[in-house]
């Protein structure tokens, strides 16, 4: 679909009523940053069996500051029968975005919501599905991740808005990047431009940003026809963000991090169709639980610093010191011990009366090292830095430290305890990931046994590891699935999003890949699908 965003305007949120779903690309869309109505069309999420968030912005054309919104929810599009809905306010205090809870729904059921204005105008139409009750045979769920505007259309979004075959969307972080425009130099396309233009820093920023990506005609049409379970990773904030910190915060120029912080967390709960709960779990009946975590900015201790090993007169030596030292700091965590705490219990429960245990986490916990050779796979005009990097990784992998610190990998005291958890619950563990851009299968093991299978999945549109490398991708992926126990298939050059399909005897999983995302297509360019059986905790052979 196509949609221009430019340094000057945005193009806000499209046509009223179901009509607008079905119509030609651009039709019926308002222009202009001082938009008013409903400006963003809607959104749903934090499922339940009975219940489920609704999400609008409205910014009304007269002076008011506080306005009601009515939400209306019926069994058909037309709203011949509204069984159900509720009032909420919002104001310039919130950035005009609304959200509402309605319960008294029925499990596994499709239903229609849009909210109607003081002055009687409506919103657009969206549909909406509860989650199973205890009988549910299959449920679909697509997974993505890393949203870069400024580098790529969203044609994943696109593509799975038009499937009829899901159940729900998670996004599992990186729904957008804090960095300005300048910051992506040739690699900005035309038109995918974002507000505002520098780095994002104070809560009018962050505000003005999701406004420009939620503009997007194919991220809200995904957001239309489906509820979404969602959660931050590190840009939604900063990048390598932990809770005092970030690799992209500079105290010394940017200010204290905390205000940003707070920043970034309040702006998500109000343009998301998210709730303030910090982590979260949603039953789908019988079938399985899902897990919503939260492993950047509340309680995750800073990344283990492994560079000045790498400066040391004797690198191997420093780097066996921090192996056997810092990086197994016990006190280092992801979770905290609170939600490592409650994640254990609910796997302990979820396993006695649910078949499948779904983790949706931002960053992968598959262990991954740079594989010796990957040196030879850069391009010959990459840069000494970049050979630099990839041949201390490699020297890392050979005593056992990965190239990922700020990953699950770089806290393996905190990685041992969630897997051990699983294991003596007896879970049937599946995590979902993202983050790394590349897409990737892990068989995960903890003390030498099985403990469960993730699926990491692919960007939407972010640059992966394919960016450094001439080497062909398919000898990437090769060597990094030799070179890792854990690692059981991979792809380090494609964008897409996954598709989960869970069966109370087997989950599978579809890594689906764009042909393009260098313009409007929602053309596929193949798939891969892999799959885990009930009690096996592994991959298939």
């Amino acid at each position: 679909m196509m949609l221009t965003i430019d340094r000057r305007s945005l193009v806000l949120g499209a046509g009223f009523g179901l009509g607008a779903l079905l119509v030609a690309p651009g039709r019926g869309l308002a222009q202009l940053l001082a938009a008013k109505g409903f400006t963003h069309s809607v959104a749903s999420g934090e499922p339940g069996p009975d219940s489920m968030l609704l999400w609008t912005r409205y910014v009304p054309a007269t002076g008011e500051d506080i306005v009601r919104l009515d939400a209306e929810v019926a069994l058909d599009p037309d709203f011949t029968k509204v069984i159900s809905g509720g009032s909420v306010r919002t104001g310039i205090y919130r950035d005009w975005t609304a959200k509402i809870t309605v319960d008294g729904l029925k499990p596994g059921t499709v239903y229609w919501y849009r909210f109607v204005a003081p002055d009687g105008s409506r919103s657009p139409v969206g549909r909406t599905k509860t989650l199973p009750a205890d009988d549910a045979t299959r449920f679909g769920l697509a997974v993505f991740s890393c949203s870069n505007m400024p580098v790529g259309w969203f044609n994943a979004y696109g593509h799975a808005a038009r499937r009829t075959d899901m159940d729900l969307w998670m996004h599992v972080g990186d729904y957008f990047y804090e960095y300005g425009n300048a910051s992506y130099k040739d690699k900005l396309i035309p038109g995918r431009a974002v507000e505002p233009d520098h780095e994002i820093l104070a809560i009018a920023d962050y505000r003005l940003r999701y406004a420009c990506y939620r503009a997007d005609a194919d991220l809200q049409r995904l957001h239309q026809m489906a509820p979404m379970v969602a959660f931050w990773d590190d840009h939604e904030s900063a990048n390598d963000s932990w809770e005092g910190g970030a690799q992209n915060h500079q105290p010394k120029t940017e200010g204290d991090w905390n205000p940003r912080r707070a920043a970034a967390m309040q702006v998500y709960r109000e343009w998301m169709p998210v709730s303030d709960e910090p982590w979260k779990s949603y039953p789908i009946g019988t079938l399985a639980t899902l897990y919503r975590t939260e492993s950047r900015l509340l309680a995750r201790t800073k990344q283990a610093d492994i560079a000045a090993a790498y400066r040391a007169a004797d690198p191997d030596a420093a780097l066996k010191a921090f192996r056997d030292g810092v990086w197994q700091d016990p006190s280092a965590t992801m979770l905290g011990s609170t939600q490592e705490s409650w994640l254990a219990h609910s796997l302990k429960a979820s396993a006695r009366s649910t078949a499948w245990q779904l983790v949706g986490m931002g960053t992968i916990i598959g262990r991954t090292v740079m594989p010796g050779d990957a040196v030879s796979w850069l391009r010959p005009d990459a840069s000494d830095q970049a050979v630099l990097r990839f041949k201390n990784d490699s020297r890392a992998a050979r005593i056992g430290l990965p190239m990922w610190m700020d990953r699950w990998d770089g806290y393996p005291a905190a990685r041992s305890r969630l897997l051990k958890s699983a294991q003596e619950a007896d879970a049937d563990l599946v995590m979902l990931s993202g983050d790394s851009h590349n897409a990737w299968a892990y068989s995960l093991t903890e003390d030498g046994k099985r403990a469960g299978v993730e699926f990491a999945g692919h960007s939407v549109t972010s640059g992966g590891l394919e960016g450094g490398f001439g080497a062909d991708p398919t000898v990437v992926a090769r060597g990094f699935v030799a070179a890792n126990s854990e690692m059981q298939w991979a792809d380090t050059s494609q964008r897409g999003y996954m598709m989960i399909d869970i069966t109370p005897q087997r989950v599978t999983g579809e890594w689906l890949f764009m042909r393009t995302i260098q313009s409007p297509s929602i053309e596929l360019a193949g798939s891969h699908r892999m799959h885990v059986d009930r009690g096996r905790r592994a991959f298939a052979g």
